[in-house]
């Protein structure tokens, strides 16, 4: 994953949190993921922010759940993920923080959320989760590239 790749992602993320769309996109790194893309509806599409805004849409029929990106592609919408029960889970957050969570516990992929209620963008890998990201674009090519989260 390049840099140049996932930038519709982060594009789509900071339009999405200034309207308030919320999302939840998942980053293969190493991990198939297999069994989450097909607990969703295949695509495999080309990774633009257009794509990104129109299945996060309220009125798409693929805006619940999650986007799989793998190699660029949107390999799948409408994914269903894990649910985490840990201690880092406040009852203050909601459903996608706690999928992505539970995704980051369950495979290497790094985890992208915008919250619907606060706008704010969050960013879970290796089982935790950053709340209030600012700076998206350097923990996920961090992260995907060099392994550092922080």
């Amino acid at each position: 994953q390049t840099t140049w790749a996932l930038q519709p992602l982060i594009e789509a993320a900071k339009t999405m949190a200034t309207s308030r769309m919320g999302a939840l996109v998942v980053v293969r790194k190493e991990d198939s993921l297999k069994r989450y893309i097909e607990s969703g509806d295949e695509l495999d599409a080309v990774l633009s922010k257009p794509l990104l805004l129109s299945l996060f849409n309220r009125t798409s029929p693929f805006h619940d759940g999650a986007v799989i990106i793998a190699d660029g592609r949107v390999k799948a919408a409408r994914c269903v993920l894990p649910v985490s029960e840990s201690d880092l889970v406040t009852p203050a957050m909601g459903f996608r923080h706690r999928a992505a969570i539970g995704l980051a516990e369950h495979s290497d992929a790094a985890v992208v959320v915008v919250s619907e209620e606060t706008g704010e963008i969050a960013f879970a890998a290796a089982g935790a989760i950053y709340l209030s990201v600012d700076e998206l674009e350097d923990r996920l090519i961090g992260y995907l590239v060099t392994a550092e989260v922080n």
